[in-house]
């Protein structure tokens, strides 16, 4: 297919096409003329890719280049390429250092070795829950930094669910795909179904909405 046809496959402008094959998201089509080229499947796939990454999951250009990166190497493993996924959504901009992220660094250690985990100082994530804590203790946000453990049980159980949905030992390159897709939209994906919850929390403590009782979920 032709560039026009592959943008209307996927519903991406032929200008954001262009632009994503200079910045070398996008592999470049089959040559057909010196101004023609001819795009197949694999493109469409890919484009799509890159519009759930960047629209979606919110990446910046670098953050999804280095994750597509990591989906075409071979020599990339799923481990790796979900620290790399990790790394280009949570980009993390210049740390405080005050008392508060001391003390937040105190904090997250802690957390860690209750919980067993495996995440050094390095871990995107680490340095991340770092930066909110010691964010909510400048806010006087103590109550929901109190919650961390809660949030941390949630998280173990949501972790050992989407590992196994996206391993596949007969796909190596569509495991890393369903990898660094699942970091980046799963994320957005939890945040709004946490939205909607919270909102139904707070229509209930306000009685605007009935009594969960005899709510099955399944109408």
């Amino acid at each position: 297919m032709r560039i026009g046809d592959l943008s209307r496959e996927t519903g991406v402008s032929v200008a954001s096409i262009k632009y994503y094959l200079r910045e070398g998201l996008l592999p470049p089509g089959e040559r057909t003329s010196p101004n023609q080229a001819r795009y197949d499947a694999a493109h469409a796939r890919r484009l799509r890719l890159i519009r759930a990454l960047v629209d979606v999951g919110g990446l910046s250009i670098a953050g999804t280049r280095d994750v597509l990166s990591a989906v075409d190497d071979p020599a990339v493993s799923l481990h790796d390429a979900l620290g790399t996924a990790q790394a280009a959504v949570m980009a993390r901009t210049e740390p405080v250092e005050d008392e508060a992220t001391t003390r937040a660094e105190q904090t997250v250690a802690d957390l860690v070795e209750r919980r067993g985990w495996v995440a050094s100082e390095r871990n995107p994530g680490y340095r991340t829950a770092v930066d909110v804590l010691a964010a909510l203790e400048r806010l006087g946000g103590e109550r929901v930094a109190g919650l961390l453990d809660v949030y941390a049980e949630a998280m173990d159980g949501v972790a050992a669910h989407e590992v196994a949905a996206v391993v596949d030992t007969e796909d190596r390159e569509r495991s890393v795909e369903r990898v660094v897709v699942g970091i980046a939209l799963g994320g957005a994906l939890m945040a709004a179904l946490r939205g909607m919850a919270e909102a139904t929390v707070s229509a209930r403590r306000s009685g605007l909405a009935p009594d969960p009782a005899g709510v099955t979920g399944s109408g």
